[in-house]
């Protein structure tokens, strides 16, 4: 265990160049003077570390020195972090590098730990998307991919209604149940695209300035439910029996059902309860409510309801 810290100090002090010994002790999870006799063993060991005196003093690693894992590229390393993503790396363009990143390490490793990549792909896949589902890889996204990587700024046309065009800062791309999103900023506003809406992307010649401090995981956590929300843009009115306010959760966003429980009236005496749901469009809505078939009355948009109506004559026509 004191090996692995003292490798870890190592690599901590040479991505960031100084740290004190409350940063360290912090980030390896010890004491302040656990930090000291690891820095005085590593010194011992012919490792370079010195100690900067003063208010904003620290350690750090001599100039130029460096840890023995070497030979990646900038591609490679980036790599790196989706190499347990094998779908993903693969669909954003990145599959020679993730693979060439790999090997490199497994040849850097010693003999008895090469197998440790073997044993992981055994053990652990992650399968991103969800079940009945194939999606399709957005023609658009390795060219995406690059952009975020390279913070290159471009022109895309966006299918909503219509396509319109958007001049875009690509700070970063998601990837949420099979569906890809695009997270970038158009003037001074940070927004999300479906990457599958996105129709042609063309790179405008320009790098943009990425603010220091925005972190997508943070964001995309804080946006998520704002984003559902937007995407929910009608609202119907519905009735439910017991049995359709079980089987709503397997249909409706989690969100919608969320604001539907909430918004339900008490039940009448047959079970049945009264609420509002948000969805996406009246197409999605009318494809919601025949997968609940019996267990729904749809009470307004009246468009809506003529329309479920008329499909349970046909179903009845049907089984008669």
């Amino acid at each position: 265990m004191r090996a692995a810290r003292l490798i870890n100090l190592v690599l901590l002090l040479q991505a960031r160049g100084s740290m004190t010994a409350a940063e360290l002790a912090a980030e390896l999870e010890v004491s302040e003077r656990t930090v000291y006799r690891d820095v005085v063993a590593l010194s011992a060991a012919g490792v370079p570390v010195y100690a900067e005196q003063g208010r904003v003093g620290g350690y750090r690693l001599v100039d130029g020195y460096r840890t023995r894992l070497t030979g990646l590229s900038r591609a490679e390393a980036e790599a790196l972090f989706l190499a347990g993503l094998p779908g993903p790396a693969r669909e954003m363009g990145m599959t020679e590098a993730a693979q060439a990143a790999r090997l490199k390490i497994l040849a850097a490793l010693p003999a008895g730990l090469q197998e440790a990549s073997e044993r992981a792909g055994q053990r652990f896949h992650l399968d991103a998307p969800g079940w009945f589902q194939d999606p399709e890889t957005p023609p658009v996204l390795a060219e995406l991919a690059q952009a975020v990587w390279h913070d290159q700024e471009l022109t895309m046309g966006y299918r909503r209604h219509d396509v319109v065009t958007r001049t875009v800062s690509p700070y970063g791309l998601v990837l949420k149940n099979g569906v890809w999103y695009l997270v970038g900023k158009v003037g001074a506003d940070l927004r999300t695209y479906r990457v599958d809406r996105i129709t042609e992307v063309t790179p405008t010649g320009r790098l943009f300035g990425r603010d220091a401090a925005f972190a997508l995981p943070e964001f995309w956590a804080e946006r998520a439910v704002e984003f559902v929300r937007q995407m929910l843009r009608e609202v119907i009115t519905i009735r439910l029996s017991p049995d359709g306010v079980r089987v709503l959760r397997f249909v409706a966003e989690t969100v919608a059902l969320d604001e539907a429980v909430k918004q339900a009236e008490q039940p009448d005496p047959d079970g049945w309860v009264r609420t509002r749901l948000r969805v996406e469009s009246l197409d999605v809505a009318y494809s919601y409510m025949l997968r609940l078939g019996p267990h729904v009355e749809v009470l307004e948009p009246a468009s809506l309801r003529a329309r479920m109506a008329e499909a349970a004559a046909r179903t009845a026509e049907l089984y008669r």
